[in-house]
């Protein structure tokens, strides 16, 4: 008869004793990783679990859920887009402001005081464990000042993707100890970045490997037809990178983090053993207890069967993976008839110009045609009829159940699900 029964047990009893005897969380965890065969991650001279909580917008990653897996010894990630409206004074001071001359001015400078809060408390919340990120997409039109605000803020890190950052060591150059990691999708994206980075004198402190027909959100492929592309498959991806970086003499130098589809101990070893130094989870933490999204929101993406994420063309120009949801249906279904309208138009819709290129604000018929900001925003707000929510396309590891960040990390890293009353309900393996 087998045994596995026994040994889940046992390994739930070790875990529950683990957490009770040390109450330094942080310690626990990565005592766990080593003792279920992970590595730790080594990121700007600090050693972290290996998981990074990627960053979603708006408002969906903010302090709470970037300071509180942070606490936890991993890296959170604050997503620096129009993050006023998590503040109701600022929301109050910025929301009517549509035909000013200085609206864009008043807004741009709200979301730099509001980046600003969220970074601090963040940290706050973190208590000098792990590390605290801001992503900045390259495709805003305010991406240099966000940057800036990040890093004089003190963020740890500054994570860019929705485009190439060439420019991200220039803009960073004035503190040379803040971690610059950009997002990029295959092989040749990541040598292009690294060779002209190595031109500038910096290295990328780390490389975030989305696969693009696995991740949510925007996603690295020229359009929706590229993304089954192999060149993106993990497999063929890691060890080309590994083979270009022995060969520009870095070997060893540039952790890699794979992103989308992560949901188990056993995908983390196995990346682990391809080459990757950690892994990402967006949707997985947008689900959390912590997340600073609307309750409603959480059940959205929790509640979702994979028939019901679908991908379409963003308002940026990218291809991008949602929840089909009542706004998202209609609008794939009418985009042809609003395409064939578009046309430039004399002003942003939500007066703040949040890209610096937008398919319904230039009258791109190739791009998107809606207000990203807008739909977001609903989103946030758990507005389940006009909202665009953000998925990856994999499996959650608590399917619909709203788990705490804990939770999460203590099944991803010793692949036991446990109850409240630290009794083991599932093992992975």
């Amino acid at each position: 008869m087998s045994s596995t029964p026994t040994r889940q047990t046992s390994h739930a009893a070790n875990l529950s004793n683990l957490f009770k005897l040390n109450f330094n969380l942080a310690e626990n965890l990565k005592s766990l990783a080593q003792c279920s065969g992970v590595e730790l991650l080594t990121l700007n001279h600090k050693t972290l679990l290996p998981i990074v909580q990627g960053g979603m917008g708006v408002g969906v990653s903010a302090s709470r859920l970037a300071g509180t897996t942070a606490r936890f010894g991993a890296m959170g990630t604050i997503s620096s887009v129009d993050l006023r409206r998590l503040h109701a004074d600022l929301w109050e001071q910025t929301r009517h402001l549509e035909k000013e001359s200085n609206a864009r001015e008043l807004i741009d400078n709200a979301n730099l005081i509001a980046l600003d809060r969220e970074i601090k408390k963040a940290k706050s919340i973190s208590q000098g464990n792990g590390l605290i990120a801001v992503n900045v997409m390259k495709a805003l039109s305010a991406y240099d000042i966000y940057v800036k605000q990040a890093l004089e803020s003190g963020a740890d890190a500054v994570v860019v993707g929705a485009g190439l950052p060439l420019d991200l060591p220039d803009l960073a150059q004035e503190f040379p100890k803040a971690a610059l990691i950009p997002i990029l999708s295959d092989a040749r994206g990541v040598q292009l970045v690294v060779k002209k980075w190595l031109k500038k004198g910096r290295l990328p402190s780390a490389i975030v490997l989305e696969h693009p027909r696995l991740a949510g959100g925007h996603l690295g492929a020229a359009k929706v037809d590229d993304l089954q592309s192999g060149r993106f498959e993990f497999d063929t991806a890691i060890p080309q990178i590994m083979e270009a970086f022995r060969a520009l003499g870095i070997e060893g130098q540039i952790p890699i983090i794979a992103a989308g589809g992560i949901s188990s101990l056993t995908d983390i070893k196995r990346l682990q053993s391809l080459g990757a130094s950690g892994v990402q989870l967006g949707t997985a933490f947008a689900v959390t207890q912590e997340c600073d999204a609307n309750a409603d929101f959480k059940h959205v993406l929790a509640d979702a069967k994979p028939e019901d994420v679908v991908e379409f063309v963003s308002v940026a120009g990218l291809p991008a993976r949602a929840v089909k949801t009542p706004w998202l249906e209609k609008y794939i279904r009418i985009e042809p008839i609003l395409k064939g309208r578009a046309h430039a138009k004399e002003r942003c819709h939500m007066a703040f110009d949040c890209l610096a290129h937008c398919g319904l604000r230039d009258g791109k018929s190739e791009m998107g045609q809606f207000c990203i900001d807008q739909q977001l925003g609903h989103a946030l707000d758990g507005d389940v009829q006009k909202g665009l929510f953000f998925r990856g396309k994999g499996k959650l590891p608590f399917g619909s159940e709203i788990r705490p960040v804990q939770d999460l990390l203590t099944w991803l890293l010793g692949g036991v699900k446990m109850a409240s009353s630290t009794v083991a309900v599932q093992s992975d393996g």
